[in-house]
């Protein structure tokens, strides 16, 4: 049997395919969404002039990037609705639970990733930056939004770049736990045609596709926006 374009080009198998790219889509901007604010929340903690809350940072960051992310996943979707109440528990398992489970995983697997990376270029920005903004009467959290993140963001845009890439990959693994998404559809389209390499050559065009288009938007973006530290 040759290559059947005609698979990938229209019908149900064409539907399947372009609707497990559009789940992963979906999958990739809500963990992005979720995952940045967590990432600079971490890292302004790992950095705060409190201990404990120094402390709480550094657990995060260790207790997340030390479990496979596959097991985070299935520990969201098996394990952390059983701690719910009932009515919760059921209403949530009467929606898309799958989703939202992977969604949540992603989000708090990455975002210790990019926590780590933030907090490297906050560091990178010369400590006179914040002491300047104190002494004009910042507190730490204003002089840190107003002054250290919007430089430090510049400074790990490459690396941000990088998880989002290792994000866009990893909703991959979210059809353990039954996300109707690309590999998913992938896997369904197969059993149902047995045209297996259409279908996972969809699928791999499809990763391979939107990574460098993500890689070529952050090298545009670093063109228009080159870092500038302020001395």
């Amino acid at each position: 049997m040759g290559f059947d374009l005609s698979l990938l080009l229209h019908g149900r198998y064409h539907d399947m395919l372009l609707h497990g790219l559009a789940v992963s889509l979906q999958l990739l901007a809500a963990a992005f969404a979720l995952a940045l604010p967590i990432g600079i929340a971490v890292a302004l903690l790992r950095l705060s002039p409190w201990k404990a809350l120094r402390a709480a940072g550094f657990a995060y960051v260790e207790a997340i990037r030390n479990v496979p992310l596959l097991a985070h996943l299935l520990f969201w979707y098996f394990g952390a609705p059983e701690l719910l109440p009932e009515g919760i528990r059921r209403s949530l398992y009467a929606g898309n639970v799958e989703a939202v489970s992977a969604v949540i995983a992603l989000a708090l697997y990455t975002g210790a990733y990019m926590a780590e990376d933030i907090r490297s270029g906050i560091r990178a920005v010369p400590a006179a930056q914040a002491e300047a903004a104190r002494a004009l009467g910042l507190g730490y959290l204003a002089a840190m939004r107003f002054v250290v993140l919007p430089q430090a963001v510049r400074i790990t845009l490459p690396p941000l770049i990088s998880q989002t890439l290792n994000l866009w990959k990893n909703t991959s693994l979210a059809t353990v736990v039954g996300v109707a998404e690309l590999m998913y559809q992938a896997g369904q389209v197969e059993s149902a045609s047995f045209r297996s390499f259409e279908a996972f050559a969809f699928a791999t065009a499809s990763y391979l596709g939107l990574s460098l288009a993500i890689t070529l938007l952050a090298a545009g973006a670093q063109r228009r926006w080159p870092v500038r530290i302020a001395r």
